[in-house]
């Protein structure tokens, strides 16, 4: 039978797009059906993987060579929705990354992350359906690799993790989808506007999950929320926030009134 910290661990692994999307929709549905176990005891070892897998494109570049996606064109609109296919299959790694190399959580944690891997996949299938309807695929344009990068200073600590992913890696996409929507709503451009919607509501509800477990731990070595990711944003050098935030979307998401008055500040 599949361990799930395991199997997620190999799915991570995997540089197949379409493997790593089916596998790990499969591995949702196996745990669901009670055909997937979890063993808390398990010791899992990672440094026989090249992690996270990944295809040979998209091409990975520093985010001021990324080019710029003009929306009056069939290309700036496909490179725009790369973007964020790229950033879903980014977060679906991440998710499954939260699974096999954090030891000593409860068991919801587990599920939460799992559940995030697979919204994640299925929102990285839709926009690259979507690309596909237009000329385009996965891999077609250059990408950079930000979101990744705080993944891989973060491995050393699940409240790391917790803090500096979802809840500010993450919860920049909050901010950032209503204006990318809007702009497809102004060309009349109806499928990206409904991906767009379904990424935000569910986005929505994977920086919850963030917050719930970064709280947790929080909680755990009584520590103050607010005290401690001001440290660990300046230990694992957390980007800085900019505005304008989507103050309703992150209320949504379990950020504070305090926090948010500090985004603010």
């Amino acid at each position: 039978m599949l361990e799930l910290r395991e199997a997620s661990l190999a799915i991570l692994a995997s540089a197949d797009v379409r493997t790593k999307v089916s596998q790990l929709f499969e591995l949702y549905d196996g745990y669901q059906n009670h055909e997937v176990t979890l063993d808390l005891a398990r010791k899992i070892n990672g440094g026989d993987f090249i992690l996270p897998g990944r295809p040979e494109k998209p091409e990975l570049v520093l985010p001021k060579l990324v080019p710029k996606r003009r929306m009056d064109t069939p290309e700036g609109r496909a490179g725009l929705l790369h973007s964020l296919a790229h950033i879903e299959f980014n977060a679906m790694n991440l998710a499954l990354d939260a699974i096999w190399r954090f030891s000593d959580m409860p068991k919801e944690y587990y599920e939460d992350w799992l559940k995030v891997a697979k919204e994640e996949a299925y929102h990285f299938s839709l926009v690259n359906e979507h690309l596909l309807s237009l000329g385009f695929s996965y891999g077609d344009f250059p990408a950079h690799n930000s979101l990744w990068e705080m993944v891989e200073r973060t491995t050393d600590s699940v409240i790391a993790r917790m803090a500096l992913v979802p809840r500010t890696m993450e919860a920049r996409g909050l901010d950032a989808v209503p204006m990318i929507r809007d702009r497809f709503m102004q060309i009349k451009e109806t499928r990206a506007v409904e991906i767009l919607e379904i990424i935000l509501n569910d986005e929505i509800g994977h920086v919850l999950i963030g917050n719930r477990w970064f709280n947790f731990l929080c909680t755990k070595d009584h520590l103050s929320p607010i005290a401690a990711y001001r440290e660990l944003a300046m230990k694992y050098r957390a980007p800085v926030l900019k505005g304008p935030f989507n103050i309703e979307a992150r209320k949504q998401a379990g950020f504070t009134t305090e926090e948010l008055n500090l985004l603010e500040a």
